[in-house]
């Protein structure tokens, strides 16, 4: 890796496969250093384009969190997850290894947790303006970027497609043609090798590019080890000699990307920015542990004769016993009742290896034209194209209740224009339309062993094709010198196919899964007389599984009305009333076709009043809202569907969520900053309104009235830091920053006939970095500890205990780390 490292060095540095799609032309996406000269202790203006048009963060009435290049920077920021860390009201964390190279994502309590592309995300994530479709790919790195803009509350007239939470927007830094760039390196903790770079030049008058590049390694933080080998007598055999029992280091990086980027402007209203990338991510799993186990003891699960799966696989705060595959064996059934003849089935063997694979490329552009002083014309077009590969041991043991290997492919395509007017000095108008196209083929292949009534050995390679087309139109107008009202509508009609296939691992239909499909062939629907669902031989009207497509189809009006008021020239308020909703489909991952369980999009209705001021001389700036959130229809996962144990989601019911979020920036002596964030969730289901289907104890892996939020009800962030005048000598920085997240819902399971709980647990955070910079702010050297307390915490909990499996895990965060970057600008 380390030769790919330098080579890198010469290509040089940047972002993550979506951030690599990005540009910002002048009048979509300003540069943060551009906006005015500010003296040292006023807190700086930030641009921004929620409504279409730049504005000052102070005068947009929306939640919005922007985020500097030099604020990420000093932050030690380096991925989207850890900007979401420190912003009121988002969380935005990495998977455990079941879910590959993907993000959980919600804001205000919205969201999704499940890569599935079936599955819409409730946070819309864009790259200068180009939709991100994918919760896989999603912790993008953040270099060579202007500015982070999260805004908060349902943006769907706004940003468009599935922005029913709000939206992730990144700007990066367009050419200039004036020769800059910079280089960084870094070493840290566990052989951390980063290099970072950027370049910027003029290839004509009217031509300039930017191209960048990253590659960072570093060694993982949980230990996979060898069960025979770390306890001999246990009657497992041991892979590795004695003394050497670990085998791998999970949670490992190894990410490398490059993009390149023109921007053309032949005259004063035309230009045209076009962008290219490449990335590949390849690194160990995910680090997981068991933290709970229920007893599962069976032929086809134990690892030897009469060793059960128990406690004695759980490993330890940072270490797990996980495979990497499953034998051979015959199918003995586990209770005495066989009624699908499922004695002697053959089980084949499955192997995979530790890796999360990820490769992702794309290209994009962005045409703005001006018609005239008032009238301007934008394009914006964008491919992307990703496809990943991983492994999940669900035991994390050499027990063989489940393992699988994952491949997810998908292309996806869109296209915007809008067309913006600025009427006189009192209205700006926007109009546009967009069209939004991918295909997503999530082909996994699964040796489930838990079940106890027949084997689980099969394929799924299920393509997903989806499509949306939407017109919006956006009006400001000023009826008088310090009010704007504000008004949107967005129509939007979307579809999706999701078509199901349960086969063998030689191709042809399984028959415990889908025995229609076994019998008929592929895609058959007609009349059966098989007593296949124990029912007594009757005619009925069947389907096969394999074939079956799932229709999905929706229309929807999105409207936002908006009123602000300047109270004085540094204190404005505003109130909103907003729309939005994400897209609904079917459940994934049947088990028959009874399963395919169709789910209607979940809307919401959100209030929103909040003030935005600068005050002392702009030494201090507080911007709060508060909101309440009408939740209509949520999606819900559930561990149970009609015959079997599933993963899959239902419109469970209607919730309200009320809450408030508040952010400050003080520059109290020239020198010092010091930043803050707070928010507050509280989530209710409104009584009577939970579906039979979901409800408790209908079913006990559903949703009960009194489930708490899947997001942390309080959250605080605190930064401050103080640079240090060494006159000739440059100057000394040193920074720290608290993080506190409440502890967090993660779903309901079953142990035995008991429904519980799962919560990750609350925790508090501690970062450090020390920077030196030259006179010539050109050179700087920062030393940078996060997790400086070396806290133990989890960013994820998963619990596969009510579907048979016996396993409560949960992903640890990163230990306490180091690291020493040096940075030259040019």
């Amino acid at each position: 890796m380390t030769h790919a490292l330098l080579a890198s060095a010469s290509i040089l540095a940047i972002t993550t496969p979506a951030s690599a799609q990005s540009s910002a032309p002048p009048q979509t996406a300003p540069q943060a250093a551009e906006q005015e000269t500010l003296s040292p202790g006023m807190v700086a203006d930030i641009v921004v384009t929620a409504q279409f048009r730049e504005q000052r963060l102070q005068d947009t009435p929306i939640s919005i969190t922007a985020v500097s290049a030099a604020e990420l920077e000093a932050k030690s920021q380096v991925n989207l997850a850890q900007v979401a860390d420190a912003a009121p009201n988002v969380s935005l964390k990495p998977m455990g290894a079941s879910f590959g190279p993907s993000i959980s994502a919600s804001i205000r309590g919205v969201g999704q947790n499940d890569f599935n592309p079936a599955y819409e995300p409730g946070v819309g994530i864009y790259i200068d303006d180009v939709y991100y479709p994918q919760l896989t790919g999603a912790v993008f790195e953040l270099l060579d970027l202007d500015r982070v803009e999260i805004l908060r509350g349902p943006q769907g007239t706004l940003a468009g497609r599935n922005a029913e939470g709000g939206a992730i927007k990144l700007y990066s830094k367009r050419p200039s043609g004036d020769g800059g760039g910079f280089v960084e390196l870094s070493y840290g903790i566990r052989d951390r090798i980063g290099i970072r770079a950027a370049a910027d030049f003029k290839i004509a008058d009217t031509l300039s590019a930017r191209i960048s590049g990253v590659a960072r390694q570093q060694d993982g933080f949980v230990d996979r080890v060898d069960y025979g080998c770390a306890n001999p007598g246990s009657g497992i055999a041991a892979t590795q000699p004695a003394g050497k029992c670990t085998i791998s280091k999970l949670g490992g990086v190894g990410y490398q990307a490059i993009r390149g980027i023109v921007f053309w402007e032949p005259s004063d209203k035309l230009d045209v920015t076009v962008i290219g990338d490449y990335t590949r991510d390849e690194h160990t799993m995910a680090g997981e542990v068991i933290l709970e186990t229920s007893t599962v003891n069976s032929p086809n699960t134990n690892p030897a004769p009469g060793v059960p799966y128990d406690n004695r696989f759980i490993c330890g705060r940072y270490c797990n016993y996980s495979g990497t595959g499953q034998p051979a064996g015959v199918w003995v059934p586990p209770i005495p009742v066989d009624p699908l003849g499922a004695a002697g089935t053959p089980l084949a063997s499955t192997a995979g290896n530790d890796r999360s694979l990820y490769k992702g490329w794309g290209v994009s552009g962005q045409i703005n034209y001006k018609l005239n002083d008032n009238v301007a014309l934008s394009s914006i077009t964008g491919y992307r194209a990703f496809e990943t590969l991983f492994d999940s041991d669900e035991d994390l043991s050499p027990a063989n209740l489940g393992f699988g290997r994952n491949y997810l492919e998908n292309w996806s395509f869109s296209q915007e224009v809008r067309l913006n007017a600025s009427l006189g000095d009192t209205i700006n108008a926007t109009i546009g339309g967009y069209y939004f196209k991918q295909k997503s083929t999530y082909d996994s292949l699964q040796d489930i062993r838990y079940v106890p009534v027949f084997p689980l050995q099969f394929r799924q390679p299920d393509p997903t094709r989806a499509d949306a087309k939407a017109v919006f139109a956006h009006l400001s107008w000023k009826p008088m010198e310090r009010m704007t009202l504000s008004g949107g509508l967005r129509y939007t009609d979307e579809s999706k196919d999701q078509t199901y296939y349960r086969l063998n691992f030689d191709g042809t239909v399984n028959r415990f899964l889908d025995p229609v499909g076994t019998i008929y062939g592929i895609g058959y629907a007609g009349p059966d007389t098989l007593d296949y669902n124990f029912n007594g031989n009757t005619t009925e009207t069947v389907t096969a599984l394999s074939g079956l497509t799932a229709k999905y189809r929706a229309k929807r009006l999105d409207y936002r009305i908006a009123v602000d008021y300047r109270l004085s020239d540094s204190l404005l308020v505003y109130a909103s009333v907003s729309t939005g909703f994400k897209g609904g489909g079917s459940n994934p991952r049947p088990f028959n076709s009874n399963q395919v369980i169709p789910f209607k999009p979940e809307k919401l209705q959100a209030y929103e009043i909040g003030l935005k001021s600068d005050l002392l001389n702009r030494r201090l700036r507080f911007n709060a809202a508060a909101f309440i959130n009408d939740y209509t229809d949520i999606q819900i996962p559930v561990l149970t569907c009609p015959d079997a144990p599933c993963a899959a989601r239902f419109n469970a019911g209607d919730a309200q969520v009320k809450g408030f979020e508040a952010e400050l920036t003080a520059y109290p002596v020239d020198g010092l900053a010091i930043d803050a964030s707070v928010s507050y969730l509280d989530f209710k289901y409104k009584a009577g309104s939970l579906s039979p289907a979901a409800a408790y104890p209908t079913n006990p892996g559903g949703v009960s009235a009194d489930d708490p939020p899947v997001s942390p009800p309080w959250k605080f962030s605190l930064g401050a830091q103080y640079k240090i005048d060494l006159d000739s000598a440059g100057s000394l920085t040193p920074r720290f920053d608290v993080t506190y997240e409440d502890r967090k819902y993660a779903g309901p399971s079953v142990v035995g006939t008991e429904r519980i709980l799962n919560f990750v647990p609350a925790y508090t955070l501690a970062n450090a970095r020390l920077t030196w910079a030259n006179a010539d702010n050109d050179l700087d050297i920062s030393l940078e500890v996060t997790n400086l307390f070396d806290k133990y915490y989890f960013l994820s909990v998963f619990d596969l205990r009510g579907a048979g499996a016996g396993v409560r895990k949960g992903r640890p965060g990163n230990p306490r780390e180091w690291a020493i970057s040096v940075k030259k600008k040019f």
